[in-house]
C-alpha cells in the first residue's frame, strides 16, 4: 500500500458522507418549511409568538423535540457505521453533524430564500431549553467541527494519533460550554422585542476561541 493510498480511501469515504450529510439536511430544512407554515402562516420573524399551552401546541412542541432527539440519534448512529475506531467515530460525527447544520441553511435558502442575511435569527435547538441567535454563529461552529473533523480523518489515515490530555478535554469541554451557554441565553429572550441584545457574541467568541486553541494545541503536540 503506497502513502497515498489511506488518504485516498479515506476521501472517498468521507464524499460518501459528505453525501449522506446534504440529503439528511434537506429531509430537516423540509420538515422546518412544514412548521413555519403551521406555527408561522404569517411568516417566520423575531420576537416570536407566544403559543398557549393547549394540548395540540404541546403535542407538536413534544412531537419537534423528538424529531431533534432523532435527529442526534442518526448522526451518531451514522458516524459509527462510518468510522473505524473510536478517533474516527468521533471525526464523522463532527463532520457529518457539521455538514448537515450549513446545508441545512443552504436548502432554506433554496426553498424558501431564507435567511435573507447571515445575521437573521433562528431557532437552534429544544433541548432542554431553546437556543437562539443569527445564524452566522452555528455556522461558525460548523465550520471549525468540519475542520476538526476533516484534520483528525487525515492523522488517523496516515496513523497518527492525535494526543488529547484529560486537561485538554476539561478546557474543550469548557469550551463547549460557553458556546453553547451563549445560544441558550439568546433562547430565553425569543418572545422579546429587544431579543438582539440577549445574544452575547463576546461570550460566544470567547469559548469559540478557546476550543480552537485548544484543538491546535492538541494537533502540533508529538505524538
Amino acid at each position: 500500500m503506497t502513502f497515498a493510498e489511506p488518504v485516498k480511501s479515506m476521501l472517498k469515504k468521507l464524499c460518501m458522507v459528505i453525501i449522506f450529510s446534504i440529503a439528511f439536511a434537506y429531509i430537516e430544512s423540509a420538515v422546518v418549511v412544514y412548521l413555519r407554515t403551521i406555527f408561522h402562516p404569517e411568516g417566520f420573524r423575531f420576537p416570536l409568538t407566544t403559543f398557549g399551552l393547549t394540548s395540540h401546541w404541546r403535542q407538536l412542541l413534544l412531537t419537534e423535540i423528538g424529531r431533534e432527539a432523532a435527529t442526534i440519534v442518526v448522526i451518531v448512529t451514522a458516524a459509527v457505521l462510518f468510522g473505524r475506531n473510536r478517533r474516527e467515530k468521533a471525526a464523522y460525527f463532527l463532520a457529518i453533524f457539521a455538514i448537515w447544520d450549513i446545508f441545512y441553511y443552504v436548502w432554506l435558502k433554496v426553498l424558501i430564500n431564507w435567511p435573507a442575511s447571515m445575521m437573521d435569527w433562528d431557532i437552534l435547538f429544544l433541548i432542554p431549553v431553546a437556543w437562539a441567535s443569527p445564524v452566522l454563529y452555528p455556522v461558525l461552529v460548523s465550520v471549525a467541527m468540519f475542520a476538526f473533523g476533516l484534520m483528525i480523518l487525515y492523522r488517523s489515515a496516515l496513523n497518527q494519533t492525535i494526543r488529547i490530555t484529560t486537561l485538554d478535554w476539561i478546557g474543550l469541554s469548557a469550551a463547549t460550554a460557553i458556546v453553547t451557554t451563549s445560544f441558550c441565553i439568546g433562547g430565553l429572550h425569543i418572545t422579546q422585542t429587544d431579543y438582539q441584545s440577549h445574544f452575547f457574541w463576546p461570550l460566544f467568541a470567547c469559548g469559540y476561541a478557546i476550543g480552537i486553541v485548544l484543538f491546535l494545541r492538541c494537533l502540533l503536540r508529538p505524538a
